[in-house]
């Protein structure tokens, strides 16, 4: 379920690549708007669940790295959606640059704050 999940906006975004002016189709639009809405849906359910557990570091949590994912997916494609034929600007390019990174910057904090990785679980601390 979750490849499909992955597979799909990944699969919208390359279409991108490939032909700018492809959001302006009915059938994109209708896969991104349905796909985002589906993400929106699914993060709600995670966060509620991380909320009625009580989870305190929402990212040591499978849920709750599953439910950034779903967030970065729904705002890749909201972010996608008018991209097509317009000119970049730089508002909109800082936006991509800063949800492309975020994964990258979450896991150098996490990795370097060493009182996150003292409970981190034991198959994480050796994947490194």
């Amino acid at each position: 379920m979750w490849i499909v999940i992955y597979v799909i906006p990944a699969t919208l975004v390359l279409l991108i690549s490939i032909k700018p002016d492809v959001t302006g189709h009915m059938i994109w639009r209708t896969s991104s708007d349905l796909h985002t809405a589906v993400c929106v849906i699914g993060a709600s359910y995670l966060l509620a669940s991380l909320l009625h557990h009580g989870m305190k570091s929402i990212l040591h949590e499978e849920e709750g790295r599953e439910l950034s994912g779903l967030l970065i997916i729904a705002l890749w494609l909201l972010l996608c959606r008018d991209s097509g034929g317009q000119h970049v600007g730089a508002l909109r390019l800082l936006f991509a640059i800063s949800i492309s990174m975020f994964p990258f910057v979450t896991w150098l904090y996490i990795y370097v704050n060493k009182e996150m990785r003292t409970s981190w679980p034991q198959h994480c601390k050796t994947v490194i």
